[in-house]
């Protein structure tokens, strides 16, 4: 059933990075513009429903793989159908002009609850599996905090449906911003839960999952899930108190960021022993974007620092290196540990992989200079007029969508590989 989700979830990468490349074409062709409210939902739609069902599946094949837990076909089918039945009435509401949703979640939110119901029929088959497991490795508890978590997150991101909190902008919108942030955290949590399963059988039990440290790590990532999002409403006129937490509880990355930094040389060293196996490269590459992400989203944290970054392209540069950095990174190490562990490692692999890092370099830090240019713009006084700021920062757009370009194709390129792995077991 696992192998299903992350067929679909490939499937769904496909659409959105097509949607993607198409929809940034519209920064240098402006009469395209009429087309951008329509693509761009349908690019941030169809990469969303690349992570949740390939992290579904992840579950479904680590609870298999790990513990020989065969997934209920019932529920799992269930799920299956409730998101298929969601994934086309969205992309339909999309194609009418049916919107009516919010950020993430455009679409008329009628969609949302096949979505929450699917999801509903994820978590309890999750707690019926984990149910018969003894000594649950840090994994687990990932991946049941990140299921219970997404599916709280996911009903807070529609409380705006009420008058009470329509009604109240400050209200709506911190509401909207903290469960956007969580949700987030919640997926993170599946996903790093899978990067911990696959070092397990990557490393063959190198790294002890019931540690003290690493049961340390998961409640530092738990704690930051649920209370991180306080840096993004500092511009907001709320209660002190909730900046204030907000930026004390964004400054604990530094543990991780510390960490990471402490055990380099180690990570070097294993890094040089398992290079050669394509999962393992790719659980690598995720490895160095939490590193340039953490480091970003530290600085994003500090109040006079966000001042020039809200609203801006590094806020984009930060959702792009994560989402395709870290997220997509450890789901495409997770496809070929599923499908195409046995895979041979030759020079064309080895070409594509370091240009998809070289491309997704490309596209993060031209983001991050035209986010930069921005944020001093609108600091600025006076001000230079909102054209002029923007013809400025065309040769940044030239470079992030050249590379965006050729990063979407590499990306496809892998899915296909993929797809063709998948193919052959049938």
């Amino acid at each position: 059933m696992g192998s299903r989700f992350l067929f679909g979830a490939l499937i769904m990468l496909i659409i959105g990075l097509v949607m993607g490349v198409t929809a940034s074409s519209c920064y240098l062709v402006p009469e395209l513009g009429v087309y951008f409210s329509k693509l761009r939902p349908m690019h941030v739609s169809g990469i969303i429903f690349w992570i949740l069902p390939a992290a579904s599946g992840c579950v479904y094949y680590g609870l298999e793989m790990g513990f020989g837990v065969k997934p209920s076909r019932l529920l799992s089918i269930a799920h299956g159908t409730l998101w298929v039945i969601a994934i086309v009435g969205i992309y339909a509401s999309y194609l009418c002009g049916d919107f009516g949703g919010r950020e993430y979640w455009e679409f008329n939110p009628v969609w949302a609850f096949p979505i929450a119901l699917g999801w509903l029929m994820f978590l309890i088959h999750l707690i019926k599996s984990i149910a018969r497991i003894p000594k649950w490795p840090v994994y687990i508890w990932m991946w049941l905090t990140g299921g219970l978590f997404f599916l709280f997150s996911f009903a807070e991101s529609y409380l705006w449906l009420f008058p009470y909190f329509r009604e109240h902008i400050v209200t709506d919108i911190t509401i909207q911003w903290k469960s956007n942030g969580s949700l987030v955290g919640a997926w993170n949590q599946l996903i790093y839960g899978t990067a911990f399963f696959l070092m397990s059988r990557i490393n063959d039990g190198g790294f002890d999952q019931r540690s003290p440290l690493a049961f340390g790590m998961y409640f530092l990532g738990l704690f930051n899930l649920m209370f991180n999002w306080g840096h993004h409403i500092y511009t907001l006129p709320t209660a002190p108190y909730i900046r204030y937490t907000g930026y004390m509880v964004s400054m604990t990355e530094w543990v991780f960021f510390i960490k990471i930094i402490y055990h380099w040389k180690r990570n070097v060293a294993e890094a040089q022993r398992n290079f050669h196996y394509l999962p393992y490269r790719f659980l690598i590459a995720s490895d160095i974007w939490v590193f340039l992400n953490l480091g970003q989203a530290i600085l994003m944290s500090i109040p006079a620092l966000n001042l020039y970054t809200h609203g801006t392209h590094i806020t984009v540069a930060h959702a792009m290196g994560t989402t395709i950095g870290i997220n997509t990174m450890i789901l495409l190490a997770a496809c070929f540990e599923f499908w195409g562990a046995s895979i041979k490692p030759n020079k064309w692999l080895a070409v594509a992989f370091w240009a998809t890092q070289a491309a997704l370099l490309a596209f993060w830090v031209s983001l991050n200079l035209a986010g930069l240019i921005k944020g001093m713009w609108q600091m600025s006084h006076p001000q230079t007029t909102f054209t002029d700021m923007m013809n400025s920062l065309r040769p940044f757009f030239m470079i992030f969508i050249t590379s965006g370009i050729a990063l979407a194709s590499l990306l496809l390129y892998w899915a296909g590989k993929l797809l063709s792995l998948k193919k052959k077991r049938i």
